[in-house]
C-alpha cells in the first residue's frame, strides 16, 4: 500500500454518512458509531481512507457474517499499540478490524470504556479544538509520506509515538475542560 496524504475533502463527511448506514445495519444491539481519524477533522490532510469506530459492549457480540454482507472484509482481531510508559492489559487495546470492499474505509470495532475506544475519540476532538496541533500533525504525516511512501511500517513506527505526544496534551486538555465521550455521530 502506497501512503499518499491528500488535502482535506468535504466528501469525507458524506462518505462517512453512507458507510455508517451499512455499518449500523450489521451492528449488534446497543452499538454506536463515530467518524474518527484524520478524515474526521475538518481541514486536516489525510489518506483518502475513512476511519470509523463502532463501539460495542462486547466484541463477542459482533457478527462477522453481517459485516461481510454489508461489504466489509474481516481482518484478524488486533491489538492497538500501547503508548510508551503505560502498562495496559490486552483487553484495553483489543479490537476487531474490517476493511470496506468498496469505498476505502477502515472499521475499528472497540469495546465501550476501553482505553483504545476513548483514545480515538479524544484524539479526534483534541485536533478539532487545536488547529495548530492539527497543522503540525499534518506536516509530520505529509513529510513521512513523501520520504517513505512505500514503507507503511516505518510510517506508523514514527507516526504512532508522535501521536502519543499529542495525546499527552490531549489528556490534560480533557481534564481541564471536563471532556467526556460524545454521543455517536
Amino acid at each position: 500500500m502506497r501512503i499518499e496524504i491528500e488535502e482535506a475533502r468535504q466528501s469525507w463527511v458524506e462518505d462517512f454518512t453512507t458507510l455508517k448506514s451499512a455499518i449500523m445495519g450489521a451492528a449488534p444491539a446497543g452499538a454506536y458509531v463515530h467518524h474518527i481519524g484524520s478524515t474526521a477533522v475538518p481541514g486536516l490532510p489525510a489518506k483518502n481512507i475513512i476511519d470509523i469506530q463502532l463501539t460495542v459492549n462486547d466484541l463477542a457480540d459482533v457478527d462477522a457474517d453481517a459485516f461481510k454482507e454489508a461489504g466489509f472484509e474481516h481482518r484478524p482481531i488486533v491489538i492497538d499499540h500501547c503508548p510508551p510508559g503505560l502498562d495496559l492489559a490486552e483487553g484495553e487495546l483489543r479490537k476487531a478490524f474490517y476493511r470496506s470492499k468498496g469505498r476505502p474505509a477502515n472499521l475499528h470495532i472497540r469495546e465501550k470504556g476501553r482505553f483504545n475506544q476513548r483514545y480515538s475519540l479524544l484524539c479526534r476532538d483534541f485536533l478539532r479544538a487545536h488547529p495548530m496541533a492539527a497543522s503540525a500533525y499534518a506536516l509530520i504525516k505529509q513529510r513521512l509520506a513523501q520520504r517513505f511512501p512505500d514503507d507503511v511500517d516505518f510510517y506508523y513506527d514514527i507516526k504512532d509515538p508522535v501521536f502519543d505526544i499529542i495525546m499527552d496534551g490531549a489528556n490534560d486538555w480533557a481534564k481541564l475542560i471536563g471532556w467526556s465521550e460524545p454521543p455517536g455521530d
